[in-house]
């Protein structure tokens, strides 16, 4: 198990650090709990604040869409898990649904810490609203820091999973606005002959020598 530091600083491709924490559905060790699926690990500054109840609903909502790409949700706010299941209440009624993960209790702040979700010029104490997208290896694929005015797209977590998943399927890079059943891009590197027909059998669209369209190859 990794210790918390105060200065965790922590960059794309580095595996995300193992933790054992309580939570709302009990004791959690991270990567165990993570086994071979994506997860979303997401922040909050505290409990029973506006912004982040309405994420937590949303969330909710969204887990089919979740589930049905392999993804499981944590959160964590720098609360108890008693303050988080009194929260959780509250969550279910204003936001018509029912939490379907765990929240990480981390009134220590160690967990926090350990994933540098503390911004002292921000927010003194108390987390920022950051995103972690960890993959089936535990690396670290994506970050996304939001104040704690601004409210996370979550179409935009979701569409991101999709490019990221994509990319390791089909040997392909996704364009600015992507979405799913959009052209996509074949990278540079890729140039011999055979393996272009391989792997992109329905041809593609030469605008530059590196820049080359084609269609989503699973579609």
């Amino acid at each position: 198990m990794t210790t918390a530091t105060a200065t965790a600083v922590l960059r794309l491709g580095d595996t995300a650090p193992d933790f054992a924490a309580d939570s709302t559905q009990g004791p959690i060790e991270f990567h165990q709990w993570l086994g071979d699926s994506w997860a979303v690990f997401f922040s909050h500054p505290k409990d029973f604040t506006p912004v982040c109840t309405t994420e937590l609903g949303e969330a909710s909502r969204r887990m089919p869409d979740f589930k049905k790409r392999g993804v499981k949700v944590l959160a964590l706010s720098v609360d108890s898990v008693e303050s988080h299941k009194k929260w959780t209440r509250d969550i279910e009624e204003t936001q018509k649904t029912k939490l379907a993960f765990p929240i990480v209790g981390d009134d220590s702040k160690a967990v926090a810490n350990l994933y540098g979700m503390i911004h002292p010029k921000a927010l003194d104490s108390l987390t920022v609203r950051t995103v972690f997208i960890i993959d089936p290896a535990k690396k670290i694929r994506l970050t996304m820091t939001y104040p704690a005015s601004t409210g996370r797209n979550f179409d935009e977590i979701l569409r991101v999973i999709d490019a990221l998943q994509l990319a390791d399927a089909c040997k392909i890079a996704t364009p600015a606005n992507w979405k799913d059943g959009d052209d996509v891009i074949i990278p540079p590197a890729i140039q011999d002959p055979e393996a272009l027909k391989k792997n992109y059998p329905k041809g593609f669209r030469l605008l530059r020598p590196y820049l080359r369209l084609t269609p989503q190859p699973n579609k």
